[in-house]
């Protein structure tokens, strides 16, 4: 099967009039309702241009959290993974379907009460001082570009390099290009409104492709079988260098484990007390309180839409196990010498990394059995899941940049100059991520999504423990939260440090990281990195003084429904802001009156890159820059309440279904 692929080599390199015609016409579809999206929304407002004007429905807010979660990095790392190990890794995507229902039912009311545009923003209000929102648009950012932009970068170019030989690094500007393009310019309607366009997309053509695998391989059963005997050639198992590694059986034999969610706690890769406890707190971060996914749910016109939205993106979330994790497994079965390739310089030659090329598992399926035309639409597919999660991604850490950073800079700055700011941060961290590319490419032992969850079980758990005090207990106060952020921060800090100084631990290399330091699986650590901040922080809040009622109404999940009037924490800063943007305005008309200047008087120039980026009518108004359009009222129709509520208890139904089918 192996030598197969190879003398079909020359052949799949998408160069036909089918693909290329499919190729075409999703770009023309994408960019059509970019524009129509552009055309129908308000972009030259902080409130239109981050949250969509508060106006979207719930299709669009499913649709977007999940085209927002799935990039590329799911497609190459969760077939990866399951080429490498099978099908465990699909527990991170069945655990958020009871984690989204978090976000909707518990977490999105409060952020909606206290009329926050950032999570910052939102630690702000409910602390007061600057060092937290600061500290965590600082981690964010950091995140973002070192397990998500970099990653999506890295795997999109990965499919590209596969389906058109060309080079990583030009595949990745290309693809960056057209993405900063719709993100500058639309704002969030306009990448809600293609990422649904993007979710039908992914979802048909993923589908396409499993029938296709499925067909190959000989179906379900036959996949339980080969599976199992899916090894590299003799030859190719062989050390060429005895002295340099010493090949055991156990780096290229599929694991008997496979098809088992809930695997051995102290021997296996995925240990099923990290799967249900580590997975929860590491998705509680980023479902719950991560800006690209909160973002989504601030930007619907009622609660009851943000549940339905949560619903429509959890059913979503059953599918990647199907049309990720076992093609992946069916292409190792096919293709067991170069995706299951363990000779470090045979890898080099199949995909360039020496450590493996599992994540070359779902590109290798997609360019060696697809027929033409549809080789075509699946590069559009893996296409629209990587400038789907970017275009995401850039969006909200330029929300982060602009509202918790720039506004601290220069706390004058009116709307227009933030719009800018904005669009200028997407092309800054672009450049940032592609420096760290090279890091991405080997990390974890060469399985992508391994690296992702490693890299955020270090520095999230702390996050995720501030936000659930934050939100469900009073007596948390700033301090607490502070100083648990900071306990936290070095722990994790400590385990992480180590593993990248010493290299991820792999089967041909292992680590010479201390066992006491990285002997601990990163999901367990993220476990009792939780637990030790939360401890931290409460122990720091009952020690201090506590926070009043006052400064708490809506900010909090008791005092949600209040109606009394809350006095802000950060009022005085906010103060300043409102005087320092007043005193700029008076200064900016008293120019222009001396200069004669007005709009007839900027260049043409100056006029397209208005219109470009939605500024042209973007004069000082008196909406405030902190401030978005509030939901005063977050009670819902009763009729529509109990329907969302039952559909939840359906998916968790039937999520529990499949997670007892396949434990």
């Amino acid at each position: 099967m192996g030598e197969m692929a190879n003398s079909t080599r020359k052949d799949i390199i998408i160069n036909n009039s089918a693909d290329i015609i499919v190729i075409l016409g999703y770009f023309v579809i994408v960019i059509g309702v970019g524009i129509w999206s552009m055309f129908r929304t308000n972009r030259g407002t902080v409130g239109g241009y981050f949250l969509a004007g508060q106006t979207m429905s719930w299709w669009p807010v499913g649709a977007s959290l999940f085209a927002s979660n799935i990039g590329s990095g799911h497609f190459v790392g969760l077939a990866g993974t399951g080429a490498a190990s099978g099908i465990a890794v699909g527990g991170f995507e069945w655990n958020a379907l009871f984690i989204v229902l978090l976000l909707g039912w518990l977490f999105v009311p409060v952020y909606l009460t206290a009329g926050v545009i950032t999570m910052p923003q939102y630690l702000k209000k409910r602390f007061g001082g600057t060092r937290i929102s600061l500290y965590l648009s600082v981690i964010s950012l950091f995140l973002y570009i070192f397990t998500k932009i970099s990653v999506d970068m890295f795997s999109g170019a990965v499919f590209i390099q596969q389906a058109l030989g060309w080079n990583i690094y030009i595949a990745v500007i290309a693809l960056l290009s057209i993405t900063a393009l719709y993100t500058v310019t639309g704002g969030l309607a306009a990448l809600m409104y293609t990422d649904t366009v993007q979710t039908f997309v992914i979802i048909a053509g993923a589908f396409v492709l499993m029938g296709f695998s499925f067909y190959e391989v000989g179906g379900y059963s036959a996949l339980l079988k080969k599976y199992g005997l899916a090894l590299p050639s003799p030859h190719l198992r062989l050390s060429s260098h005895p002295d340099r590694y010493n090949i055991s059986a156990v780096c290229y034999t599929p694991r008997k484990d496979a098809f088992h969610l809930l695997r051995d706690p102290v021997s296996s890769d995925l240990p099923w007390p990290g799967v249900l406890f580590g997975i929860a707190i590491i998705g509680g971060w980023y479902w719950c309180s991560d800006q690209v996914i909160v973002q989504r749910c601030l930007a619907a016109r009622s609660l009851t839409h943000v549940k339905a939205g949560c619903i429509m993106c959890g059913y979503l979330k059953l599918l990647p196990m199907f049309l990720m994790v076992f093609p992946g497994m069916i292409s190792r079965v096919l293709f067991p010498d170069e995706v299951g390739c363990v000779l470090p310089e045979k890898c080099k030659e199949v995909c360039g990394a020496e450590v493996g090329c599992s994540n070359i598992a779902y590109p290798k399926l997609v360019v060696s059995i697809m027929p033409d035309g549809l080789r075509g639409l699946m590069l559009a597919v893996m296409l629209a899941a990587l400038m789907s999660s970017l275009a995401s991604i850039f969006n909200s850490s330029s929300t982060l940049f602009t509202m918790d950073i720039w506004t601290r800079i220069r706390p004058q700055a009116r709307d227009r100059e933030l719009m800018i700011v904005g669009r200028v941060w997407v092309l800054c961290i672009v450049a940032i991520s592609i420096c760290w590319i090279p890091v991405v490419q080997v990390a974890q032992n060469g399985q992508l999504f391994d690296y992702i969850q490693s890299v955020t079980s270090y520095l999230a758990p702390p996050i995720a423990a501030v936000f659930f005090l934050a939100v469900f207990v009073k007596r948390v106060n700033e301090p607490g939260a502070f100083w648990g952020l900071m306990g936290g921060l070095l722990m994790g800090i400590c385990r992480m440090g180590p593993e990248f100084y010493f290299g991820s631990d792999s089967c041909l290399f292992p680590s010479r990281c201390p066992d006491l330091i990285c002997g601990v699986h990163y999901l367990y650590f993220a476990v009792l990195l939780f637990f030790c901040t939360g401890v931290l922080v409460l122990l720091v809040s009952f020690s201090t003084a506590p926070i009043e009622d006052k400064h708490l109404h809506r900010l909090v999940f008791s005092l949600r429904y209040s109606k009394e009037e809350r006095a802000d924490l950060d009022w005085e800063e906010d103060e300043r802001g409102r005087k320092a943007r007043s005193e700029m305005e008076e200064k900016n008309k008293a120019t222009s009156a001396e200069n004669g200047s007005g709009n007839g008087s900027k260049s043409a120039l100056v006029h397209l890159i208005d219109w470009f980026c939605g500024l042209r009518n973007s004069e000082p108004t008196e909406e405030m820059v902190a401030e978005p359009t509030k939901l005063a009222d977050i009670s819902e129709d009763p009729v529509w309440k109990y329907f969302v509520n039952a559909n939840a208890l359906i998916m968790m139904t039937v999520a529990v279904y499949l997670w007892g089918f396949y434990a």
